[in-house]
């Protein structure tokens, strides 16, 4: 058994124009360098045995961050771990999407869920074999997240209520070779966060 915390990268000001990221590269604004650091010190409390992130810059950046604050050695870069590709509405505000492509219209590029999850989970299994009853944080991406959360509750969370935040973490194990949910940090959206995007 490894527990997996997995962590959201702090703020980009794609995420606060809410554009979809998808894989593009963007860096994190000085919000989202704070929301790293507050992270990492929200962590304290809490023994890790390493960390690892998204290659992408947002991701990499807030993994570099909260190592500081914890004092681990330098993330190990997983590109399993990247963000989903969201092809033709990367760069899009969520009215923009539904513009150009309404629902049930085939976005050219977009990376299926599952073909998230054929990517994720075997990087996990050997994460989990490199550090077995060991615990590790991963930094990542909204779009991954939320459909790791979609495995682990059989669709059941998140809601259409709850939002993946910025600098949230999310407890998972890695237990005889699959994915268990032990706790999702949601935010419960507000009138402001229509139109939020993943990424």
């Amino acid at each position: 058994m490894t527990r997996l915390s997995i962590v959201r990268h702090g703020q980009t000001d794609w995420n606060l124009h809410k554009r979809i990221q998808g894989s593009t590269d963007i860096p994190l604004n000085a919000t989202g360098r704070a929301e790293a650091a507050t992270t990492g010190l929200g962590l304290l409390t809490r023994s890790w045995d390493g960390i690892v992130a998204s290659p992408l810059m947002r991701a990499a950046e807030t993994a570099r961050i909260i190592a500081g604050e914890l004092g681990l050695a330098r993330p190990e870069l997983v590109p399993a771990l990247t963000e989903r590709h969201h092809g033709d509405i990367e760069g899009l505000s969520f009215t923009e999407r539904q513009e150009k492509f309404p629902n049930g219209v085939v976005v050219p590029g977009l990376e299926s869920r599952q073909a998230v999850l054929d990517r994720v989970l075997p990087a996990f299994s050997l994460l989990a074999a490199a550090h077995p009853g060991q615990s590790l944080l991963v930094v990542s991406h909204g779009g991954v997240i939320g459909t790791l959360l979609r495995h682990a509750t059989d669709g059941e969370r998140p809601r259409h209520d709850e939002l993946i935040a910025n600098g949230s973490v999310h407890d998972f194990e890695w237990r005889e070779g699959r994915l268990v949910l032990l706790h999702f940090a949601a935010t419960v959206r507000t009138p402001q966060d229509a139109g939020h995007t993943p990424g």
